[in-house]
């Protein structure tokens, strides 16, 4: 039986740990050759050896730092090497700051979160390009949050690079249409490493987190985000480009409040 993704060669970014690996699962289940890339080498390849044991598939760990953009060239050059072209883009790497207040935030702080996200993706788009355009076309499923529609506190410098990747994939869907690439976004809420840290170390925040989503429950990696990242990169939506997609449980439609408990403390300790 001929599975979605069959004869398709994919790259996750960030795809070794929290939603990436959902992902990059759920890609290899449905027939992808998979090149899995993360700054920890070790867990990629981890990674990459079990879903050639468990799927059968092409599967490729390596490790690849967004912020480098010889790196990112080369991420983009080894998943041809390997097998033999590239159809789909994945960029679900990204980089939160600490969390403090925004007249708080530094440029470092800025800088490195949108050389991972926006620059990373840029580079990434930008390089995989010609190989999909070889190809007759190709996918690329890039990363928005509901932090940047909500203005979550303490992560300005985050919102602005969601912001900016959105602005990227919409342009690229403009102007590569003509070459059958199709560039979509999703906006993932799930049991990524963040979220999954904070189940672990706070008491009662799985409850709380999920209390205002319709679904009352956290999306799981594999079986929730996962097919919808298979969905943009088949066939199955060949008619779909420049789109947003809330992968969310609904979550996106009460919103979230974000502002801090310990507001004042936070001020306080700053004056």
């Amino acid at each position: 039986m001929s599975r979605l993704l069959d004869g398709k060669v994919a790259i996750v970014t960030g795809g070794a740990k929290g939603l990436g690996h959902g992902i990059s699962r759920a890609m290899a289940k449905e027939g992808a050759s998979v090149l899995i890339t993360g700054r920890d080498g070790a867990a990629t390849e981890a990674v990459a050896a079990e879903i050639r044991r468990e799927f059968g598939t092409g599967a490729v760990g390596i490790a690849a730092d967004m912020r480098d953009k010889a790196q990112v060239e080369a991420m983009v050059e080894r998943a041809v090497a390997e097998f033999g072209g590239l159809d789909s883009l994945v960029t679900n790497a990204s980089q939160l700051s600490p969390n403090v207040l925004l007249e708080h935030k530094t440029d470092e702080m800025l800088a490195d979160t949108l050389a991972v996200g926006i620059w990373g993706t840029w580079w990434a788009m930008r390089a995989a390009f010609p190989h999909m355009q070889k190809r007759g076309g190709g996918t690329v499923i890039n990363f928005y949050s509901i932090d940047a529609d909500t203005g979550a506190w303490l992560h300005s410098d985050y919102n602005i690079n969601k912001m900016g990747i959105l602005g990227l994939t919409r342009s690229a869907a403009v102007e590569w249409g003509r070459f059958n690439i199709r560039v979509n976004a999703i906006a993932p809420t799930g049991m990524g490493q963040v979220f999954a840290q904070l189940v672990k170390d706070v008491p009662g925040f799985l409850d709380m987190a999920t209390s205002t989503n319709p679904l009352k429950r956290a999306g799981d990696p594999e079986k929730d985000i996962g097919p919808v990242v298979v969905f943009l990169a088949s066939e199955m939506s060949r008619f779909i480009t420049g789109e947003m997609i809330n992968v969310d449980g609904g979550q996106n439609l009460p919103g979230y409040v974000s502002i801090p408990h310990n507001l004042k403390e936070m001020e306080e300790g700053s004056a």
